[in-house]
């Protein structure tokens, strides 16, 4: 079993517990399943996680918890799941720990007096076995940072708290596979999975983590660097650009917003039919893109938002397919005023990306009760999922919760082949489109990218650690 240490998350490292709780609460748009803060103080290093949102926690309460002047530097840590284990919520939510006592409140967990703990956002091959991110912690206490790197191939940002360091580290994984930065605030530094948490709570971005190399934030407020591991090419996710991270992050110096208007001229280049009516998008991620594909083709007053969302959840990111079918229903709607001008048009829908296709068929459902004659289902991520040239079975190993064997809209499960683009017009009852990889890739590039930069495994591309 390959890349099995699974944490789709965001996290964060600052020095006081009200910006911790800030920089995750900015970051919730990558987990809410669960969350965790740890507290690291002289000779002590204790933690709290909880089911559910940031904010099912209030702030007051924590500071109870963890008064100011016991402690000097605090992380924490949003997260989703990659399998459906809703009896092991608290048990698999970060901090993992090392040593402590635990106190089990069954909404949450109390541990205090840890030896040390980690939180992290990826996926790690471990020795090809499978493990959990305690081992990976284990591992780290017995064998140091300079190893783990060199040693355990894995997309990742992780942080470490050593009770007898004393300090936090921060290491970005050689390849870059996964994002974070640099923040300073108040005269101290500090880390976030991504630059909008930073922004948006008063501090200053001062750069992208360097992959390979390992920061250390000490009890002063200060970071020092270590090179450990520098010669590899970088293999970024180009899924962060395309839909997980926020709209005004920036990832590896790149606007995600502007990625993602780029890559909507991209799709009107590629797919214009001339009988649509209304352009549409699947909120939230894919209006950016949307409004440029509309603008590339001059059709800007055919573009109208069509639906809304009572919450700014992912579907995504829920536990189980129940939970994912639940949060779609309960979440998704027609807004008021679009309901008339539906009718009898054709509607071209634009979305991130389609993976299983729940969220697409919920949306084409309800255009359909409204009364659209035709819909179009156009994509600006190519097909994930497919079986490649190679005859392997793509999905992502790297920190996204597709993993190969997925029930994947793009895959003929009864015959183990890539189904035909008709096949999936049917499966969906609508047109579809998805951008090609060539032109996805084209794309990066005129943005500053390279393609060789990116890891594209789960589109059909090559594995990202293996040449």
């Amino acid at each position: 079993m390959e890349e099995i240490i699974q944490s789709k998350c965001g996290l964060c490292v600052a020095h006081t517990l009200h910006d911790a709780y800030s920089f995750i609460k900015s970051l919730q748009h990558r987990g809410r399943e669960a969350c965790g803060i740890f507290a690291l103080g002289n000779n002590r290093l204790d933690v709290i996680k909880w089911k559910g949102a940031v904010t099912k926690v209030d702030l007051v309460d924590l500071h109870k918890i963890f008064p100011a002047h016991l402690y000097h530097t605090f992380g924490a840590h949003v997260r989703y799941a990659t399998k459906g284990r809703e009896d092991k919520i608290l048990e698999d939510a970060h901090p993992h720990v090392i040593g402590g006592k635990i106190d089990d409140r069954g909404t949450h967990i109390i541990i205090r007096n840890c030896d040390a703990i980690a939180i992290h956002n990826g996926q790690v091959n471990f020795k090809e076995q499978e493990c959990d991110t305690k081992l990976l912690l284990k591992y780290y206490l017995k064998n140091k940072e300079k190893s783990l790197v060199e040693n355990i191939p894995g997309s990742y940002i992780l942080a470490i708290a050593d009770k007898k360091r004393n300090q936090v580290l921060v290491m970005r994984d050689r390849f870059g596979v996964k994002p974070a930065c640099l923040g300073f605030k108040d005269g101290k530094y500090c880390i976030a999975s991504e630059d909008i948490a930073l922004i948006e709570n008063g501090a200053r971005f001062i750069e992208d983590l360097d992959a390979g190399v390992a920061y250390y934030l000490t009890n002063d407020g200060n970071c020092k660097k270590t090179i450990i591991s520098q010669n590899f090419s970088k293999r970024h996710c180009f899924f962060e650009w395309n839909y997980i991270a926020d709209q005004r992050s920036l990832i590896n110096g790149l606007s995600v917003l502007k990625l993602r208007q780029e890559l909507g001229k991209a799709l009107a280049e590629e797919f214009h039919p001339n009988d649509t009516d209304i352009v549409t998008f699947l909120p939230r991620c894919p209006e950016g893109a949307a409004r440029s594909y509309s603008k590339a083709l001059g059709v800007e007053h055919k573009f109208l938002p069509v639906f809304y969302k009572l919450r700014g959840e992912r579907s995504f990111q829920g536990t189980t397919k129940e939970d994912r079918a639940s949060s779609i229903e309960s979440n998704l709607h027609i807004l008021p005023e679009a309901e008339k001008k539906i009718k009898g048009k054709v509607v071209l829908m634009i979305d991130d990306s389609t993976i299983r296709g729940n969220n697409s068929r919920h949306a084409c459902n309800l255009l359909r009760k409204y009364g659209a004659k035709k819909i179009y289902l156009v994509n600006y991520t190519p097909k994930i999922g497919i079986i490649g040239s190679d005859k392997i079975q793509r999905g992502c190993l790297f920190g996204v919760d597709m993993p190969p064997g997925d029930d994947f809209i793009v895959l003929d499960k009864t015959k183990k082949m890539n189904a035909t683009n008709e096949e999936i017009d049917l499966k969906l009852g609508v047109k579809t489109h998805f951008l090609s990889v060539e032109k996805m890739l084209e794309t990066f590039e005129k943005a500053g990218i390279p393609r060789t930069s990116l890891c594209t495994f789960c589109i059909g591309g090559e594995h990202p650690f293996r040449k």
